[in-house]
């Protein structure tokens, strides 16, 4: 079984999008090296600026596999699309962000995710994805 990693939008800029909230290292280079740590896992990862896109892989991959991770990005805070789309699929989704969204801007600190997902992890830097990783493998 597959546990899918869905990014969205801005997402692909992280290591060199704001250093003091995101770090200076790549997401895409982190993830790579994640799934060379768990070698007897498969772990898909997909990321898209486009609601619409996310909305489609969610609704692809949410009825057959072990879990979603999912870092919406901004779309957390606005879309209810993604929201209803999580709310839709049968695979639990563990709701990731890099920064800690409750330590920043109050607009951050409403998830429309948060109420359909399994959990949350927040506020870990990029180890926030190997945490929900752990979390998904333990119930697959």
């Amino acid at each position: 079984m597959t546990i899918h990693i869905i990014n969205g939008p801005n997402l692909n800029l992280v290591g060199l999008r704001e250093p003091e909230v995101y770090g200076n290292r790549s997401l895409d280079q982190y993830l790579q090296e994640l799934i060379e740590q768990f070698p007897q896992h498969s772990i898909d990862v997909y990321q898209s600026n486009i609601e619409g896109e996310i909305v489609d892989r969610l609704q692809a991959v949410g009825f057959d596999d072990c879990g979603i991770i999912l870092n919406a990005g901004g779309y957390t805070h606005t879309s209810v699309a993604i929201a209803d789309a999580v709310a839709a699929i049968t695979a639990p989704v563990v709701e990731v962000h890099i920064s800690n969204i409750y330590a920043r801007e109050p607009f951050r600190h409403k998830s429309l995710l948060s109420p359909v997902s399994k959990g949350i992890i927040a506020g870990f830097g990029l180890d926030s994805y190997r945490l929900a990783l752990h979390s998904l493998i333990s119930t697959c």
